[in-house]
C-alpha cells in the first residue's frame, strides 16, 4: 500500500466521477478517525456505465492502535449494507478486474490483486464473515537488469515474419478504461504479420505510479497480453515479450510486474520460461450467489 496523502486520495479516489461519499464508511473514536471501509462497484458488460449488480469492499483499514476484530467486522457489515441497498446480489472483497474503480496505483501493482496476503485486517475479516476464497492471484516480477535476449532459430524466423510496433498512450477502448487507466502513462506493443499486416499479438504496459516511485525502482506493469486465436501455439507471445522487455530496458525500466490466476497453467509456464518469479499473492473473496 502506497503511503497516503490528501493529494493522492483526491486523484485516485475522490475525483472519480462515480465516487459516492455514502460508500466511504469512516469509524470515529473520541472524535478521531480510526478506520474506514470503502465500498464500490464496477462497469456493465459493455463498459459504458456503472453497474450495481456486483459490489466489493475495495479497502478496509484500521489505525495501528485500533486493530480490533469487532471494529473490522462492523465496518465490513456497513460496507455490505451499502452495496446491497443499491442492488448488489454478489459481494466481493478487494479490487479485481473488472472491479477496479479505485486505488489502482496505490494498492497492489500491475493490477488490483484482490486482497493481498500482506493485508491481514481485510483477509481475516472476510474469513470471519462468510466470504469464500474462490481464486488466488499470483504477483510475478522479472528483473530486466539480468535480461539476455534469446538468439535461436525460432526467434530469427519470427523476426522475419512479424513486425513489432509500439503505441504511446493509445486511446481508451471504453468509458471504463478511460476512467480507470486513461490517466496513466501507457505503452502498447503490437505484433503483426510483415506481409499481410494482420494483427498477431499484443500486450500493454503502464508505469505503476505512484507505487513505482515508492519502490524506488522504475517498474512497468504488464496487462492484457493477447494472441490471435489462429496464431496461437507458435511462440508469438514469448517472442513479443522478449522484444518488449528489450525495448523497456532501453527506456530505463528495471522491473516488469505481471499477474495471473494460480490455475492458469499455460500462463505460469510461459512466465517461468521468461524468468519471472512469484513475489506475492492475493485472495479473491466472494460472498453471495
Amino acid at each position: 500500500m502506497q503511503p497516503m496523502s490528501a493529494g493522492l486520495l483526491e486523484q485516485f479516489v475522490f475525483s472519480k466521477q462515480y465516487f459516492d461519499r455514502e460508500g466511504l464508511i469512516v469509524a470515529v473514536r473520541d472524535g478521531r478517525p480510526v478506520g474506514f471501509a470503502h465500498a464500490g462497484f464496477g462497469p456493465d458488460e459493455e463498459e459504458t456505465v456503472l453497474s450495481t449488480d456486483l459490489g466489493t469492499t475495495y479497502l478496509l483499514m484500521l489505525h495501528s492502535e485500533h486493530r480490533d476484530d469487532a471494529l473490522a467486522d462492523e465496518l465490513l457489515a456497513r460496507s455490505e449494507a451499502y452495496l446491497q441497498d443499491r442492488g448488489a446480489k454478489v459481494l466481493y472483497a478487494g479490487g479485481i478486474r473488472p472491479l477496479m474503480a479505485f486505488y489502482l496505483g496505490l494498492y497492489g501493482g500491475s493490477e488490483l490483486a484482490g486482497v493481498l496476503a500482506t493485508d491481514p485486517v481485510l483477509v481475516d475479516a472476510c474469513r470471519r464473515n462468510g466470504y469464500r476464497e474462490i481464486d488466488r492471484v499470483l504477483v510475478l516480477r522479472r528483473d530486466l537488469g539480468r535480461l539476455r535476449p534469446a538468439v535461436t532459430w525460432e526467434q530469427r524466423r519470427l523476426r522475419r515474419m512479424a513486425t513489432c510496433d509500439e503505441r504511446y498512450c493509445p486511446a481508451a477502448g471504453s468509458w471504463w478504461q478511460a476512467t480507470t487507466t486513461g490517466a496513466f502513462e501507457r505503452l502498447d506493443f503490437c505484433l503483426e504479420n510483415s506481409h499481410s499486416k494482420q494483427p498477431l499479438a499484443s500486450v500493454s504496459f503502464w508505469d505503476i505510479e505512484p507505487l513505482s516511485t515508492g519502490w524506488r525502482v522504475p517498474t512497468a506493469g504488464m496487462y492484457d497480453l493477447h494472441v490471435a486465436p489462429e496464431a496461437r501455439r507458435q511462440g508469438l507471445a514469448t517472442y513479443l515479450l522478449g522484444e518488449t522487455f528489450t525495448r523497456l530496458r532501453n527506456r530505463g525500466i528495471v522491473l516488469v510486474e505481471a499477474q495471473t490466476m494460480r490455475g492458469n497453467t499455460p500462463a505460469l509456464a510461459m512466465y517461468q520460461k521468461l524468468g519471472f518469479e512469484t513475489v506475492d499473492h492475493g485472495y479473491v473473496f466472494r460472498k453471495g450467489e
